[in-house]
């Protein structure tokens, strides 16, 4: 599933998905008719629309096979479609939908079962790891610290306040936009206390908003999603 920004703006982000898990033996379906998982109108409260979208993801998603995303945030969207249900039992499409969707990390890690990432930094390289609040509560977290901190000559750094959210919100970020930009400021202030090489987040929701903020401030952070850094300590 290649979510609305990697579709729209990190188109980079899936194709390091599809290139990492099609190294790891896989062979990976693009659905063409997939379009949202239907969490930004979730967000703002129009229920009714989210679930004609949710219902549409889960018909072009239909199936017994796994459904990877390169977000924890859309991955949580499908895996809790009951969030859209006031029955007592999921639509059977969202239900399978739910049991089948993963976080691509997670899949990796907890799935597959590859707990080293074969891949080296050409020198030590202090990275940053982002926690997405949608990850909380899921084997993301431990999975993205598993993987990355046995590439060779990396270093996960910690920052305080690290389990705070970084502003965005989705839909919170547009209509509260001043609460926003002081909680991703105050983010960055921690992030950037401790001199990162590269900022590594799994959501480009996250990392849309702290490198907006960054550039507009005047002290840009590199950044990228930690299935790219799978691909790029790879490939060097």
């Amino acid at each position: 599933m290649g979510t609305c920004l990697c579709d729209a703006f990190y188109d980079d982000v899936a194709r390091a998905t599809v290139e990492v898990l099609e190294h790891l033996g896989l062979s990976v379906e693009y659905p063409a008719g997939q379009t949202c998982c239907g969490q930004p109108a979730y967000n703002s409260g129009d229920w009714a629309a989210s679930r004609q979208v949710a219902r549409h993801c889960a018909q072009v998603f239909a199936g017994d096979l796994p459904v990877i995303v390169p977000s924890g945030s859309c991955a949580a969207m499908n895996q809790h479609g009951n969030l859209l249900q006031f029955e007592p039992t999921l639509e059977p499409a969202i239900q399978s939908l739910a049991s089948r969707s993963w976080e691509v990390m997670d899949f990796i890690c907890h799935s597959m079962g590859v707990t080293t990432w074969p891949g080296r930094f050409a020198q030590p390289t202090r990275l940053a790891f982002h926690r997405s609040c949608h990850s909380r509560a899921t084997r993301t977290g431990a999975a993205v610290r598993t993987l990355l901190g046995s590439i060779e000559n990396a270093e996960l750094v910690t920052f305080d306040q690290s389990e705070q959210c970084c502003g965005f919100g989705g839909t919170f970020c547009v209509t509260f936009p001043h609460i926003s930009g002081k909680m991703g400021t105050l983010k960055l202030d921690h992030i950037l206390a401790v001199k990162p090489d590269l900022l590594v987040g799994i959501d480009m929701s996250c990392l849309m908003h702290l490198g907006g903020l960054a550039q507009a401030q005047g002290r840009p952070v590199p950044q990228l999603h930690a299935i790219q850094v799978l691909r790029n300590t790879l490939l060097s």
